[in-house]
């Protein structure tokens, strides 16, 4: 098997089978590939039914929803391919790009992980790539900064959305709607790590893949469409704290000291400015949903996550 294709869903069954026909429409019958979709208890149908056109692909029905993370980690354990692919089930391929990253892969010569071009649904550039957050560029994206001095990477962890690569680059985080590496470092990394139960997985995975010597490479040359958002964005209470739990859980586990503390306290800080941002733009523009925003930005500032990597090597 040359080619495990990963998608972890919840819900949304009519996007997860778009995406499907896309890969098996562009990826080309040279290559033996195999999906694996595990369904994160979806309460919209049945994934069985859903999924009946597809025979051939491999289905792991959770009973709960036991995050993207861990589900993705189940689908590794009945992986057979010597290149694991985690995709995003609201992705949709419109070229062969598997066969493009494996090529360029081969070629490059180094057991890297690969990230390649995302677009919006109308094609145009969507951010693939991120910087690690520092003590510069979080206190850049915290103040709005980054939004002024896009040319300086110091401030702006989104450097390279704003000054795209047109070469294959080494990059610190590719975005997890793609990500295509050798089961060979999937395995050494254990996978993902299961207690990101809802973003920042690809951050962690790339950072320790970086630690053990790997590069992460952003691979411009193949595209696909990444819709985004789709389940989540309709739910934004559940988006917005994931998102803040998750960060905070990347500066509890890589960061230390002063700079910990530091990183945290950017994090509030931002949360914090954007209660009034977001209230004073309502007003001014007579848009609710600004509101809600502010809303729950403010509820935000009374969450902090556990910390579970305490005694994590």
């Amino acid at each position: 098997m040359d080619v495990s294709v990963i998608i972890v869903n919840y819900n949304s069954f009519k996007i997860l089978q778009e995406c499907l026909n896309s890969v098996f429409e562009h990826t080309n019958n040279r290559t033996i590939f195999e999906i694996i979709v595990i369904d994160n208890n979806s309460d919209e149908g049945d994934i069985r039914y859903a999924l009946r056109e597809y025979p051939q692909i491999k289905l792991i029905a959770n009973s709960e929803n036991r995050g993207f993370s861990a589900a993705n980690n189940q689908g590794l354990e009945v992986a057979t391919g010597k290149y694991i692919l985690f995709l995003n089930n609201d992705t949709l391929f419109i070229e062969d790009t598997i066969n493009k990253t494996i090529a360029f892969l081969e070629d490059f010569g180094k057991d890297s992980v690969i990230g390649c071009r995302l677009l919006n649904a109308n094609k145009s550039h969507q951010p693939s790539v991120v910087d690690k957050d520092t003590l510069g560029n979080s206190f850049g994206e915290n103040l709005f900064l980054y939004q002024f001095f896009k040319g300086v990477k110091k401030l702006n962890k989104y450097y390279y959305s704003d000054n795209e690569p047109q070469q294959p680059t080494k990059v610190d985080i590719v975005k997890g709607a793609f990500i295509l590496c050798s089961k060979k470092i999937v395995d050494e990394l254990y996978g993902f790590d299961a207690r990101f139960f809802f973003y920042a997985e690809e951050t962690d995975f790339c950072m320790r893949a970086a630690d053990l010597g790997y590069n992460v490479v952003y691979f411009p040359r193949t595209e696909i469409i990444h819709l985004g958002g789709v389940a989540t964005d309709k739910n934004l209470w559940f988006k917005f704290k994931n998102q803040s739990i998750a960060k905070i859980q990347i500066y509890q586990k890589h960061f230390k000291g002063m700079e910990f503390f530091l990183l945290v306290a950017f994090h509030y800080l931002g949360m914090f400015l954007r209660v009034f941002v977001y209230m004073v733009m309502s007003v001014l523009r007579l848009k609710i949903n600004l509101f809600k925003k502010s809303l729950l930005y403010f509820r935000l500032l009374f969450i902090y996550p556990k910390n579970q990597f305490k005694n994590s090597i």
